[in-house]
């Protein structure tokens, strides 16, 4: 099974790209929702986190408070990385698993979705990659509106992250999305059918439903 990579800096339009994949019968493996996963409540992620960075990190509900967690690591690079050391196997280890699962059952093509592809240095292990680009103040804005964070949690964010001229560095594909909805859409359907022509497969049997 050919598995491809997709990446993008925070709301670059990564997610909208991803759903029409989706819609057009490609499977998409989430690495957010896997992280989402691997620290979930009673599991071994959630209380290796809570072991490293303190038990005020659970919430009411049982559940990790991500937004808490997010504030602190992201404006502590030392911090980022012991967080990293933790979730970044889990999340491998559950990639592996899905992938395992989506070529039992027959899959010819996937799709990997992850923000943090060529900051982990794994770009050449999900190719062809698609990088999707943004302007900076674009994704301020856009990841400003999202999740109700102020300004500067959202640069400290946003340039924890790598710059777009490295991850354009590193992509096969690129799709701009300072424009409308409808041009990331042909965008999108236009690398995705130059994808599925060199894996050897027919655009037309991937159809949007």
């Amino acid at each position: 099974m050919r598995l491809f990579g997709l990446t993008g800096g925070i709301a670059s339009g990564k997610s909208a790209v991803a759903a029409r994949f989706r819609a057009r019968g490609v499977p998409v493996i989430d690495a957010d929702q896997l992280a989402r996963d691997v620290v979930a409540p009673g599991t071994p992620g959630l209380a290796a986190i809570l072991e490293a960075f303190g038990p005020e990190l659970l919430g009411a509900d049982g559940a990790l408070d991500r937004k808490a967690l997010a504030a602190r690591v992201f404006a502590d690079a030392a911090e980022r990385q012991r967080l990293n050391a933790i979730v970044h196997p889990l999340i491998a280890a559950a990639t592996a698993e899905a992938t395992a699962r989506l070529e039992a059952s027959g899959a010819r093509i996937a799709c990997y979705e992850a923000a943090l592809i060529v900051e982990n240095g794994v770009a050449d292990a999900f190719r062809p990659l698609v990088v999707v680009s943004a302007p900076y103040e674009a994704q301020l804005a856009r990841a400003m509106a999202r999740d109700g964070a102020s300004e500067e949690e959202t640069r400290a964010r946003l340039d924890a992250q790598a710059p777009l001229s490295a991850k354009l560095a590193a992509a096969d594909h690129v799709i701009d999305n300072s424009g409308a909805r409808e041009a990331l859409v042909a965008a999108a359907d236009s690398v995705l059918d130059e994808i599925l022509r060199r894996a050897g497969l027919s655009p037309s049997a991937y159809a949007a439903v």
